[in-house]
């Protein structure tokens, strides 16, 4: 009896050993998802490496676009590109540059989170000097619904409604999150606005009715979808681009554009202390380049974004409607004031 019990003490043992090993197997697995390194064909000598430090919700898009640049540079230079990417929440990826990731070239959610590069004496200040001031994509915020809109969500002020559970991402990690926040600000304004005054204060209270809905802050865009998908939440507060690139795929979600949203901006720029050090600035403004092309504001497009290039918007004008008052960062003061007063220590959200 004694051995039985010893026999099936260690079989426990071991059965639990191979799961735990599973499970960390599987986090692994988890935790690398958010890190590709794309490779050149097997046989092909590597010129040139780029680093490419990224915002979360841009790493589709950028699986189909660095493959045709790869190409294209190849046809113009003879050199053969290697890139390693890395796909993080748009404030966690500024941190990381900042703290020593030597990305050349990184797209981000906002402006702000470059200038924290450029504070940091990584990206010149001149960087919005390029064509459509640096940026590479747009979008508005909007809501996401399941199918057949059960809870009837129309308007931003339907999510004060009791019992709608709202997600959006932490404004703490996430561009994308600062944009949602902004957009409901501005939205709340807005409404003052018709009622007779511009009202902050009437701005604030409606920020605070929504959030008191709020059912979870995700780490970034990509992971507050994640979160909807799984079933967590009725409303998600999202880049447009991000439902439209899951409707594509055949989930079954609708896309809500509130009357009064907020135009996203999505930046580009090249990190200058890490380009001068590899010795690659040839390559990363090439890519930049490429980035504003014809061909990859269409290929943007194709995943959902709005493109910086008017006239590829406007052949993509059905997929894209106008909300009925766009507006922009600068109808909330421009993002110095936006800082100091949604995300200061004093600001409205925190």
């Amino acid at each position: 009896m004694r051995r039985k019990l010893v026999r099936y003490a260690r079989h426990i043992a071991a059965t639990l050993l191979c799961l735990i090993c599973l499970g960390v197997l599987s986090a692994c697995g988890a935790a690398e998802s958010d890190s590709v390194s794309e490779q050149p064909t097997p046989g092909d000598t590597v010129d040139v490496t780029l680093v490419i430090g990224a915002y979360s919700v841009v790493k589709d898009a950028m699986a189909d676009l660095l493959p045709r640049f790869r190409e294209e540079y190849k046809e113009k230079t003879g050199q053969t590109i290697r890139f390693q990417e890395s796909y993080e929440a748009s404030g966690t990826q500024a941190r990381a540059i900042a703290g020593g990731f030597e990305a050349d070239v990184t797209l981000l959610a906002m402006e702000g989170d470059v200038q924290k590069l450029v504070d940091a004496g990584l990206v010149a200040p001149v960087w919005k000097d390029r064509p459509y001031g640096g940026m590479v994509t747009r979008s508005i915020v909007v809501m996401g619904v399941r199918e057949g809109n059960p809870l009837g969500i129309r308007d931003f002020p339907d999510l004060t409604k009791p019992g709608v559970k709202v997600l959006y991402p932490n404004p703490k990690t996430s561009g994308g999150a600062q944009w949602d926040i902004n957009a409901l600000y501005g939205a709340g304004l807005k409404l003052s606005e018709r009622q007779g005054e511009k009202s902050p204060a009437a701005a604030k209270q409606f920020l605070v009715d929504v959030h008191r809905n709020v059912e979870s802050l995700d780490k970034s865009g990509r992971a507050s979808m994640a979160a909807f998908e799984y079933g967590v939440g009725d409303v998600i507060i999202t880049y447009e681009n991000e439902l439209l690139a899951r409707i594509a795929k055949g989930v079954k979600y609708e896309v809500i554009i509130p009357r009064d949203t907020i135009r996203i901006e999505n930046p580009a720029a090249i990190v200058d202390a890490n380009v001068e050090k590899h010795g690659n600035r040839e390559a990363a403004e090439a890519l930049l380049d490429y980035l504003q092309s014809d061909e990859a504001q269409r290929i943007f497009a194709k995943h959902g974004f709005r493109s910086v290039n008017e006239q590829v918007l406007a052949a993509e004008k059905e997929r894209f409607p106008d909300p009925v008052d766009l507006f922009d960062i600068e109808y909330l003061g421009g993002w110095d004031a936006v800082r100091e007063t949604l995300y200061s220590k004093r600001g409205v959200w925190y």
